[in-house]
């Protein structure tokens, strides 16, 4: 019987330290854990539908992408039943190329370069990064859904910025018709992605937007550094653009020239407006004094072409007088 005691004794013991003691976990600081029992996570009664990340599916998405909302437990310390299980999650921002494939590290040039296709068939290389976090609103697609969720948000990135190369056109400020050499240089993809790459990052995010609802992890930015085409055709590319650039400098030199003439035209013009308005006032005003004269009397007005007339006469040299006769000081 002592021996049974015994053998009693130290299961209990283990017992207790096995599942007493051992029950005891910690959730860190940038971490979030799922509680299982049995296999089955504490649900909260309402599906990731109810949330606003949800707003960014499709139509026909929002049946396939239905996923329970669980109980989340925060950072601390917890105690749990020998028949449940813990499931730990980090929320910290991860960062990773663009070109990265977790089913095999040596694709894409080791992780390093994306190669892509543009819409006039020229193979690039992209190199970038991308910014992502775990959602916690919608853990369970990330722990139980997906098998394997980085994977998956890495294709779901990668065919889409493929498909936004192929069919990305640059959006042209001026409505007018483009010249020439302008139309040239715009049929050279390349160019458009280089001068845009801030627009096509705000654009990828918009389009990723909805990851968070579809695989539980959220996109916040991706950033793409450089956009580089095949070795071959880089010097031919940068002898056109050498050319549209040329192209451009001297129609922005006629421009500007044509623009002074214009101005010193316009300058011209309203000299000259400014001298006939000179010229007329004293006409109109001794108009307007010869009008006011004549109100006084029948006779007044000729007295004052008499007055007038006498300094004239001392300074002429000559004086034409009735029936063409010459009179000579």
């Amino acid at each position: 019987m002592s021996v049974l005691a015994g053998m009693m004794f130290g299961l209990l013991i283990w017992f207790f330290v096995r599942y007493g003691i051992g029950g005891f976990y910690t959730v860190g600081p940038s971490e979030r854990a799922v509680l299982t029992s049995f296999g089955r996570a504490q649900r909260l009664g309402h599906t990731s539908l109810d949330d606003d990340m949800a707003a960014d599916l499709r139509p026909d998405e929002r049946e396939r992408y239905t996923y329970p909302q669980l109980r989340v437990i925060p950072s601390g310390f917890f105690w749990k039943f020998p028949w449940q299980e813990v499931h730990r999650v980090s929320v910290a921002t991860g960062t990773a190329s663009i070109a990265f494939d977790p089913e095999d590290p040596s694709a894409n040039h080791a992780g390093q370069v994306l190669e892509a296709v543009t819409k006039d068939q020229l193979n690039i290389g992209l190199t970038g990064q991308l910014r992502y976090t775990v959602s916690e609103r919608n853990l369970y697609p990330y722990v139980f859904g997906v098998k394997k969720p980085i994977a998956h948000v890495m294709g779901y990135f990668v065919s889409i910025l493929r498909d936004r190369l192929a069919n990305f056109a640059a959006p042209h400020a001026q409505p007018d018709q483009p010249t020439a050499a302008e139309l040239s240089a715009q049929q050279i993809s390349i160019n458009d992605l280089r001068k845009h790459l801030s627009g096509l990052g705000e654009q990828m995010s918009a389009e990723c937007a909805s990851a968070a609802a579809r695989y539980g992890i959220a996109l916040d930015a991706a950033l793409i550094t450089a956009i580089d085409p095949p070795a071959e055709v880089e010097s031919a590319l940068a002898a056109i653009n050498t050319a549209h650039n040329h192209v451009s400098s001297e129609i922005s030199l006629a421009q500007a020239a044509a623009d002074q003439k214009i101005v010193m035209s316009r300058r011209a013009v309203e000299i000259e407006t400014l001298n006939a308005e000179a010229e007329v006032q004293p006409l109109l005003a001794l108009a307007e004094q010869l009008q006011a004269l004549q109100g006084f009397g029948p006779n007044v007005l000729g007295a004052y072409v008499r007055n007038a007339r006498l300094p004239l006469f001392q300074k002429a040299a000559a004086i034409v007088v009735a029936h063409d006769v010459e009179v000579r000081r």
